[in-house]
């Protein structure tokens, strides 16, 4: 899952991009509300956070433009300010939910893993995924094989969650990469490689096939 959080407060929004990034998220961040609407209006985000209090444009009119424009991704606001005007404001704007700051930490998380679970409930997607003896929940994030539970680290579980949910199509290196590392990450490329490797050593050998010059592709264990 990718996340923009737009959020002027330079240490609020490092520490937030930390956080979710441990949990298993790409994440990017942008301090200002024109960039965040330009981001979120390319549609490769699965949830955004977004701050009202904003330089440029302020987050109801960022959220607004986004919704006027058809993007349905799901939009966590972040305010200052209290009081029933300013969520009913954010609401009717399009957002899906409202935190006012302070806010605890534990409870962004709640939030935003139920504002994504909502959505891929609503698209009518399972968040179980069954191929043979490979059981994957993306939802508690937890992976069984022929009945036994595999251990696997945040982001082993994202990329072998960019595979499953495309099971016996072929996801490319740079898929991979966009979905599972932030838009700024400028390592090796090839660091894919690593983690498609560890996945094999704790599944199996067989389970992810490399389709030369393409990518790679999860087989249906059997």
């Amino acid at each position: 899952m990718r996340l923009l959080i737009v959020e002027d407060e330079r240490r609020l929004a490092l520490s937030l991009a930390k956080g979710l990034a441990a949990e298993g998220y790409a994440v990017d961040v942008v301090h200002d509300g024109r960039e965040g609407l330009h981001r979120a209006g390319e549609g490769a985000y699965d949830l955004v956070i977004l701050d009202i209090m904003l330089p440029g444009l302020n987050g109801y009119r960022v959220c607004a433009a986004l919704r006027a424009a058809g993007h349905d991704v799901p939009i966590l606001m972040l305010t200052a300010k209290d009081g029933e005007y300013d969520e009913a404001e954010g609401l009717d704007t399009g957002a899906d939910d409202y935190l006012t700051k302070p806010f605890s930490y534990v409870v962004l998380v709640a939030r935003v893993k139920a504002l994504l679970r909502r959505r891929s409930q609503g698209a009518g997607a399972s968040p179980v995924h069954v191929l043979g003896e490979l059981k994957v929940d993306t939802s508690a994030r937890r992976v069984h094989l022929a009945g036994d539970e595999v251990t696997l680290t945040t982001k082993e579980f994202a990329v072998l969650e960019q595979l499953v949910v495309r099971a016996g199509a072929v996801v490319s290196k740079a898929e991979i990469l966009e979905h599972v590392w932030d838009f700024a990450y400028e390592g090796d490329p090839n660091i894919v490689e690593v983690y498609v490797s560890a996945l094999r050593r704790k599944l199996r050998a067989g389970l992810i096939s490399t389709v030369r010059g393409a990518g790679y592709r999860l087989e249906n264990p059997r």
